[in-house]
C-alpha cells in the first residue's frame, strides 16, 4: 500500500464532486433558453430538477447493493462516463425529438445516474485511503462540489454574455470535457476496498441498528439544512433586493456555495485540532442563528449576510456526518455510505419543499418559509450530542 499514489485517488474524487457540481446546477441555467427557444413552458421545465433528484435517489438505493458485487473502480468509471454523456447529449438530443422535453429528461436521467454514483461512491473511496486526517480530506472533498458549483454558475453566465445563450450546445459539450477526462483518473488510480469482501453490513442490519438510525436522522437534517436556503437563494436575494436574475444567482447561490466552500477548506486544513461532533454542533447552532438573521432582518443586505452564513455554517454537516458515521460504524460499508447520500437526498428534496409550501401557507411570504427551517438544524444539533454521549459511553 505504501508504494500507491492515494494523490490520484483524490484528483479523480476532487473532480468527480466537480462533475457532480455541473450535472446539478448546468441544467437549471438554461430554464429561460429552453422555455425561448424550444417553446416548454415553466410549468414543464420545473419537472427537470425532479426528475433529476429523483433518478439521483433511486441510483442511490440501487448501488448500495450493487457496487459490492461489480467492483468500485467499474461502477465510478460508468458513472463519469454516464455524466459527461448526458451532458453532450443535451446539445443535440433534444432536437431529434418531436417533443423537446422528452429529449431533455432522457439526458437528465443519464447524467443524474451518473451523479448519483460519484455521491455514494467518492466518499467511501476516500475514506478507505490511508490518509492520516480523514474527517479533514472527506470535508476538503466535499468542498469541490461547492467549488464546481461557483465554476458552472459563474463561468456559464460568464460564457453567455461573451458569446450569446444561443451558444449554450458548445458550452455543454465543454462542461462534459471534465467527467470524460476523468473517466482516465479512475481508470488508473489506486482504489482500495472500505471494507474486506463479504465484511461489509448489509442494508436490513444498518436498518436495525439504533445507532445507525440517528444518523439518517442527522444526514436528512443535513440535507435539509443545506437545501432549504441554497435552492431559495436566488429568489430570496432578487426578492429580499429586487436585482435582475443574474446578479441574483451571483449573491445567492453562489455566494451561499462560496462560504459553504470555505469553512469545508478551513475544516480540512485544521479540523485535526477540533472535535468533530462539536465542530457540527456549533455549525448547527450558527445555521439556527443564520435563518433567524436572513428570516428576520428588516435590511435586505442583512437578510443576504444571513444567507451566505448558513453557507458557511452548513458546510460541515453532511461531509461531517459521513465522517462521524464512518467511525461508530466501521464495518457499514458500501451500504451505509448509499444510505447516509440516500438520506441526504431526501432532506434536500424535503427542506425546499416545506419551506416552499410554508412561503404559499403565509401568502407566499419567502421570509416565512425561511424561517420554518430552523426546525432542521436545531434537530440536528440535538441528534449530534446524543450521537456524542452514546458514543463516549461505547
Amino acid at each position: 500500500m505504501g508504494g500507491k499514489n492515494y494523490n490520484k485517488t483524490k484528483l479523480a474524487c476532487y473532480l468527480g464532486f466537480v462533475t457532480q457540481a455541473i450535472a446539478a446546477n448546468f441544467a437549471p441555467l438554461l430554464f429561460l433558453t429552453f422555455f425561448r427557444s424550444y417553446g416548454i413552458s415553466l410549468a414543464e421545465l420545473a419537472v427537470i430538477p425532479s426528475v433529476f433528484y429523483i433518478t439521483q435517489l433511486v441510483t442511490d438505493l440501487l448501488c448500495a447493493k450493487v457496487a459490492d458485487k461489480v467492483g468500485y473502480r467499474a461502477c465510478i468509471v460508468t458513472a463519469e462516463i454516464a455524466s459527461a454523456a448526458g451532458l453532450a447529449g443535451m446539445a443535440f438530443v433534444p432536437d431529434l425529438f418531436p417533443d423537446r422535453l422528452a429529449g431533455i429528461l432522457i439526458c437528465v436521467v443519464i447524467y443524474a445516474v451518473g451523479s448519483g454514483l460519484i455521491e455514494v461512491l467518492c466518499s467511501p473511496i476516500i475514506e478507505a485511503c490511508p490518509f492520516e486526517n480523514k474527517s479533514g480530506t472527506m470535508s476538503l472533498l466535499h468542498s469541490f462540489y461547492c467549488w464546481g458549483s461557483v465554476g458552472v454558475i459563474a463561468g456559464s453566465t460568464l460564457f453567455f454574455l461573451a458569446f450569446g445563450t444561443e451558444n449554450w450546445r458548445i458550452l455543454a459539450c465543454v462542461w462534459a470535457l471534465i467527467p470524460m477526462f476523468n473517466v482516465y483518473n479512475f481508470a488508473v488510480c489506486p482504489i482500495e476496498p472500505v471494507v474486506e469482501s463479504g465484511r461489509g453490513m448489509t442494508v436490513s442490519q444498518l436498518l436495525k441498528s439504533k445507532k445507525f438510525r440517528l444518523f439518517i436522522v442527522i444526514m436528512i437534517c443535513a440535507g435539509a439544512s443545506e437545501l432549504s436556503m441554497a435552492q431559495w437563494a436566488s429568489a430570496f436575494a432578487e426578492s429580499a433586493l429586487g436585482v435582475t436574475k443574474t446578479v441574483g444567482d451571483l449573491a445567492g447561490p453562489c455566494g451561499f456555495a462560496v462560504f459553504m466552500g470555505l469553512s469545508r477548506m478551513i475544516y480540512g486544513k485544521f479540523g485535526e485540532k477540533v472535535d468533530l461532533t462539536v465542530f457540527m454542533m456549533i455549525s448547527g447552532g450558527l445555521c439556527f442563528a443564520a435563518y433567524l438573521l436572513t428570516a428576520l432582518a428588516n435590511i435586505p443586505a442583512m437578510g443576504l449576510i444571513g444567507c451566505m452564513a448558513c453557507g458557511f455554517s452548513v458546510g460541515i454537516m453532511w461531509p461531517g456526518s459521513l465522517s462521524v458515521a464512518s467511525k461508530a460504524i466501521p464495518s457499514g460499508g458500501t451500504a451505509m455510505f448509499a444510505l447516509l447520500a440516500l438520506a441526504g437526498d431526501i432532506g434536500g428534496t424535503l427542506g425546499p419543499a416545506a419551506v416552499g409550501n410554508i412561503s404559499h401557507i403565509f401568502s407566499n411570504d419567502l421570509k416565512s418559509g425561511i424561517l420554518s427551517g430552523i426546525v432542521f438544524p436545531i434537530t440536528l444539533v440535538v441528534c449530534v450530542a446524543f450521537a456524542r454521549r452514546t458514543g463516549k459511553k461505547t
